[in-house]
């Protein structure tokens, strides 16, 4: 454990290499959404390649992201936050390079290995090195500069896409990391979990990763991969089965015996999984229907994160005051009222009367419900679980996400090749919005029935300034 100040030299240049790396992940878990139509159209994919490109990333990060942490812990996390940063740029590079679209998504799995290994360790890093007086402000700024950089990701893919290309979209970490690195190893002091006795639950994170693998391909290629459904469901049983005798699990499934946090992570992964069929389908909806360029369509959803940036401290705050009962039971109808009046952006939406709405109601949404959502979750635990319960927690979002993306173009009745006509798409996202929103109204019914004012004096989230709109805060272990 190290006692730098933020005001020294070295507290910035900490600072500024953990919002720096941990950015890598978030502009890419943003911006990815604006390049598909461009990306389909060079590579000459399906529907569902794309929807593997987006998923490949989800489904490694989604896996790994808990054992990404446990490593750091007994490694050392600059270590491992390093090799995070190189192995994410490694993969950002043959994304960038990818001759087809298998390469690409292939590279993407490989993307999402190395955000697991720094996302959480950049925060670790905060943790570990700053001055307890310090701490809070620096996590503070961490999660509020993140929330800059997740908000500018759709703005900044589409200008990349429209001008230099999509791949620049994926070249653009190579960079970044250069000037990473170096600053991470010269300037970050070295830590560990001195607890740490090196056992992983390697097994649990595979058996998790081949889990969500093979319902994710029974979902995108319906029709032909009933035995891989069967498997899925092999795998996740095989999952439960070994979590449950492990000593030290990934997942400990103890943690869900508190009534209070099994239900908030059911409302998460209805608020979660509709979101991330929502941002996936709109990215395509206002390119290939409503005709925006690439920089107009990620511009166009700027708003909502916009709000989510400026107001989430204060709506923690309120749900302080209040409890968490009521945000959580209006922040998702807010949102489906948002999916259902984007049915109005269609050929020639006018930005100001259709979509500007839509986003700005879909933002007072995710200001209402997200902060109070994390900071629930957080306090249906002991305090020594608060870590493990907000890992469960985003990895649960990240798969919710994962899955609304296979199953959402399936059950909307997409096609292979619907994104390529305007007609058949804006057909097909008429469909999904009402999914979306009934996934949303059954969260809020949820959240009304079963979450419940906690406990007085328990732990609060450190991560109260939040941007990114695919998942929820990642707050660290051991606090």
């Amino acid at each position: 454990m190290s006692d730098v100040r933020l005001a020294s030299v070295q507290g910035k240049w900490i600072l500024f290499t953990t919002v720096l790396g941990s950015s890598m992940a978030l502009l890419d878990s943003t911006v990815v959404n604006v390049a598909l139509p461009r990306i389909g159209r060079d590579l000459g994919t399906s529907l569902s390649a794309l929807q593997w490109t987006v998923n490949a990333y989800m489904l490694t990060l989604a896996g790994l992201i808990l054992l990404g942490g446990s490593l750091g812990d007994q490694y050392g996390r600059r270590k491992i936050f390093v090799l995070g940063v190189v192995w994410f740029a490694a993969a950002s590079l043959l994304c960038g390079l990818a001759p087809n679209d298998i390469v690409l998504i292939a590279a993407r799995a490989l993307q999402g290995i190395g955000g697991a290994l720094l996302t959480p360790g950049s925060l670790a890093l905060i943790q570990a090195s700053f001055h307890p007086d310090d701490r809070a402000k620096a996590v503070g700024l961490w999660s509020g500069f993140g929330g800059i950089g997740a908000a500018i990701g759709p703005f900044l893919g589409g200008w990349l896409v429209d001008g230099p290309g999509w791949r620049w979209v994926f070249l653009l970490n190579v960079p970044l990391a250069l000037v990473c690195v170096p600053v991470a190893l010269r300037h970050v002091p070295e830590s560990a979990d001195g607890r740490a006795h090196g056992r992983f639950d390697v097994l649990g994170a595979v058996l998790a990763a081949l889990t969500l693998g093979f319902v994710t391909y029974a979902l995108i290629e319906a029709g032909t991969t009933s035995l891989l459904a069967l498997a899925g469901v092999a795998t996740g049983v095989a999952f439960v089965y070994v979590e449950k005798r492990r000593q030290d699990p990934m997942l400990p499934l103890d943690i869900f015996g508190s009534r209070q946090f099994t239900a908030l992570n059911v409302v998460t992964l209805c608020v979660y999984g509709a979101f991330g069929g929502y941002f996936f389908l709109t990215a395509l909806q206002l390119q290939v229907v409503a005709g925006y360029s690439a920089l107009a369509a990620g511009t166009a959803l700027l708003p909502s994160t916009a709000l989510m940036l400026l107001f989430s401290a204060r709506s923690g705050a309120l749900a302080d005051k209040i409890g968490p009962r009521l945000p959580l039971t209006v922040g998702p109808l807010l949102c489906a009222t948002a999916m259902m009046l984007m049915l109005r952006v269609g050929e020639h939406a006018s930005y100001l009367g259709d979509v500007f709405p839509a986003v700005v109601v879909m933002g007072a949404g995710m200001v209402t419900l997200v902060a109070p959502l994390t900071a629930s979750v957080l306090a249906s635990v002991d305090t020594a679980r608060a870590g493990i319960a907000s890992g469960i927690n985003n990895a649960a979002a990240r798969a919710a996400s994962l899955i609304a993306v296979a199953a959402l173009p399936l059950l909307a009745g997409m096609g292979p090749e619907a994104y390529r006509s305007p007609v058949r798409f804006d057909a097909a996202f008429d469909r999904a919005m009402p999914i979306c929103a009934g996934v949303l109204v059954a969260g809020s019914a949820l959240a009304f029935a079963l979450v419940r004012r906690p406990a007085p004096g328990c732990v609060r989230p450190e991560c109260r300034t939040h941007g990114n709109v695919v998942t929820p805060p990642l707050e660290a272990k051991g606090r």
